[in-house]
């Protein structure tokens, strides 16, 4: 479900890539792309032969954040009132986190150039990094007066890269580069900006290797046990989990293809 905003693209049968497309902007996020956005995304939810979704922008960036070009006025401010009509924006920017983490396929984020702001946002909601060299991530609203806990980022942030320097780059805004990225934990791994889809696809087509339901229940179950509280907790989930798969019959196949193998 291509737009003027983004395309859609299916490389492979069960992996798709969803390439942001405001280059012109470094791909920086409006109201009109959110919305164009947050549709695919709840399209991409219905598809049941989704195995992997790719996120990357076309040009040289990732994703540059807001669009500041539009911050005067929010849509619906003449009806809503000022406070209302941002909070109808904000959450709107905010719901791209949230679709990205309902989806049962699991989402890679091909970083090319800037994820600044929201960009950062989008990238910490995908449950993969990968980096091209040319990568840049920073927490930009504090920049420009606003609080950098934005669209998830006070919650993913820390969780990606420790509580000190996750708060060092939400309170200075500084940029952090792809090498520095990979040391720290915010991406998997850097390679050269000509490898970076390359690499992400391959990756794609090794998680998509796996059975369907396996990759859902572990990308459901990693996001809620981050939210547990305790161990405890954590593994009463994993337990109820692994007797669901188990039901599937993946398990008694792979069993019997092992036997097979030894016989």
């Amino acid at each position: 479900m291509s737009t003027a905003t983004h395309l859609l693209e299916r490389p492979v049968p069960g992996i798709a890539v969803l390439r942001l497309n405001r280059p012109d902007s470094l791909n920086a996020l409006t109201d009109d792309s959110v919305a164009a956005l947050s549709a695919t995304l709840d399209a991409l939810a219905r598809d049941t032969a989704l195995r992997v979704l790719v996120l990357t922008g076309t040009g040289r960036g990732f994703c540059a954040g807001f669009d500041l070009g539009l911050a005067d006025e929010a849509p619906l401010t003449a009806e809503l009132g000022e406070a209302a009509a941002w909070t109808v924006r904000q959450e709107a920017f905010a719901s791209l986190v949230t679709r990205l983490r309902a989806l049962r396929a699991p989402v890679i984020a091909a970083v090319n150039g800037a994820a600044n702001g929201a960009g950062l946002g989008l990238a910490l909601a995908c449950e993969v990094r990968v980096a091209a060299a040319s990568a840049a991530f920073n927490a930009a609203f504090v920049k420009v007066g606003m609080s950098s806990c934005d669209i998830g980022v006070s919650w993913l942030l820390p969780r990606a890269v420790g509580t000190s320097r996750a708060f060092e780059m939400m309170l200075t805004g500084r940029h952090v580069k792809a090498d520095e990225a990979e040391r720290c934990g915010l991406v998997s791994a850097t390679v050269p900006d000509a490898e970076l889809m390359p690499r992400a696809l391959a990756l794609a087509r090794e998680i998509a290797a796996n059975d369907a339901f396996a990759v859902w229940m572990t990308k459901r179950g990693g996001w809620a046990n981050l939210e547990a509280v305790g161990l405890h907790a954590a593994m009463e989930l994993e337990n109820r989990t692994q007797i669901l798969a188990r039901s599937t019959g993946e398990l008694a196949r792979a069993a019997r293809r092992f036997k097979a193998r030894k016989g």
